[in-house]
């Protein structure tokens, strides 16, 4: 079992025939993912590599292909109209790939999502797989395998390094998902964990974070209350100085808070294991399910 995605899931891809979407979508396809259209305006009519139907509007290729998740490789300035068209046309799940959207244009996204039944994942992150069934992302497909432990963690590149040790260690993952590392954005630490949390075929959660904001101190709240599965988590930038921005727009020290070592601190009161470093990440886990 899985959470989100699966083999019965119909992805539309917004931004289909620009390089970055067109590329992403084949790799989507490569890996056994449904894309069942795609939707650049002003294209509606073509098709995609001679076989996925091209629409103008997502409200149309909703109607007529089923589509229940999207991707989304808009450009920033468009990105947030992209979001809020899927919204509307009923899409459930929009995973939106694109970095750089203002945070104003976020606020707009975040106030109109609540209004609906859509989930947003993002944006600028890697997206979410579900190994061996479904891919909607950017993230390399074969380092993955499916099994009992699911992941989520703002840092793309650190899901891939953690994913690649599970798997090396013969722990397989039941889904993974990077929620970005944006200010403002869609699911959170905790959402994601309250859904591996009631999967149960999740056996263990691997939380990675960083510095900047209170997700991680929120999630450490609700595992306490509420998990009762094994948790590891990994916190990035503990060297950072700061007031200096870490790579992400929401990686920074501000006024003293979001600092790695208070997210520690609050993580380990909770109960929660920690990875002292990214090496040790997928054997600290391998150590919790012995």
């Amino acid at each position: 079992m899985a959470i989100l995605v699966n083999q019965h899931t119909r992805l539309l891809v917004q931004g289909i025939t620009g390089n970055a979407g067109a590329f992403h979508a084949r790799s989507c396809m490569e890996y056994g993912t449904q894309v069942v259209a795609g939707v650049t305006p002003g294209r509606g009519g073509e098709t995609f590599d001679g076989k996925v139907p091209i629409f103008d509007t997502v409200a149309e290729a909703r109607t007529k292909t089923g589509c229940n998740a999207t991707m989304i490789f808009v450009p920033a300035p468009f990105a947030a109209d992209s979001i809020i068209e899927a919204a509307a046309a009923g899409i459930e799940l929009i995973v939106c790939i694109t970095e750089g959207i203002p945070v104003l244009d976020m606020i707009r996204v975040k106030t109109i999502l609540k209004k609906t039944n859509s989930r947003l994942i993002g944006p600028n992150c890697p997206g979410i797989i579900t190994p061996g069934a479904c891919k909607i992302g950017i993230m390399p497909g074969y380092i993955h395998k499916p099994g009992p432990v699911g992941v989520v963690s703002r840092s793309g590149t650190l899901t891939y390094e953690a994913v690649w040790q599970l798997t090396q260690l013969g722990l397989g993952q039941s889904t993974c998902i990077g929620i970005g590392g944006d200010p403002i954005k869609g699911t959170t630490h905790t959402d994601a964990i309250r859904l591996f949390n009631e999967d149960p075929e999740t056996q263990a959660i691997m939380l990675i974070g960083e510095i900047g904001g209170q997700e991680e101190e929120e999630a450490a709240i609700y595992i306490r209350e509420h998990v009762r599965k094994p948790v590891l988590a990994f916190i990035a930038g503990q060297t950072a100085p700061p007031g200096r921005r870490m790579g992400h727009a929401g990686a920074i020290i501000s006024s003293g808070q979001g600092t790695a070592q208070a997210k520690i601190q609050a993580l380990r009161e909770a109960g929660i294991h920690i990875a002292e470093t990214p090496a040790v990440m997928g054997q600290r886990l391998k150590e919790l399910l012995s």
